[in-house]
């Protein structure tokens, strides 16, 4: 796993040996970043159930004025930290050990607006619709902002979305192998 693009680039990112924690595909982080290339610069991002930090990095190493990342793992936490120190980006970074809605909660009280929010829960949870009505409620995102779903249930998270009647909708799907990438404004 390296960072793909920026300051970083070429930095060998260290990940976590466990099943809970699935790191974004290269090709699927490398697609991403493709379609978001003019949407970074000076933006405020929310790597949400960051594990190694690896999406929150790629955003800060392109540019991003600031970066939240969120994950209750201790070990993921500490893998964070090491990769931040190791990209020179902690500046820039904020860690945020707890819940993810806890975080959310914490983002709203301190008056955080978010330009976009990354999204990529353990695959068999139920947390992105959880997650998303939530940045709903407590209108976190600013008034062009996004959120961006990794799943691999595409069909389980849009139905969940749709269920929820969350005021953001899916405007963008991509697939890569078993993952999809969910847009959402």
């Amino acid at each position: 796993m390296r960072v793909i693009s920026g300051s970083a680039r070429g930095t060998i990112l260290h990940s976590i040996e466990d099943k809970k924690t699935r790191p974004t595909l290269d090709r699927v982080k490398e697609s991403l970043f493709n379609i978001l290339q003019n949407n970074i610069e000076d933006k405020i991002v929310l790597d949400l159930f960051a594990g190694s930090g690896a999406i929150g990095i790629e955003f800060l190493s392109r540019g991003a004025k600031k970066a939240y990342f969120c994950d209750k793992s201790k070990e993921a936490i500490n893998m964070i930290k090491q990769n931040l120190n190791k990209t020179r980006l902690q500046e820039k970074a904020e860690i945020l050990n707890e819940d993810y809605s806890q975080c959310l909660k914490n983002l709203k009280e301190r008056n955080i607006k978010l330009d976009i929010v990354f999204l990529d829960p353990p695959y068999k949870e139920n947390y992105s619709a959880n997650a998303i009505k939530e940045i709903s409620e407590l209108e976190l995102l600013k008034e062009n902002g996004i959120i961006i779903v990794e799943t691999d249930e595409k069909d389980r998270d849009e139905k969940r979305i749709e269920e929820m009647n969350i005021k953001y909708k899916i405007y963008d799907l991509r697939k890569y192998g078993r993952a999809y990438l969910l847009f959402l404004r």
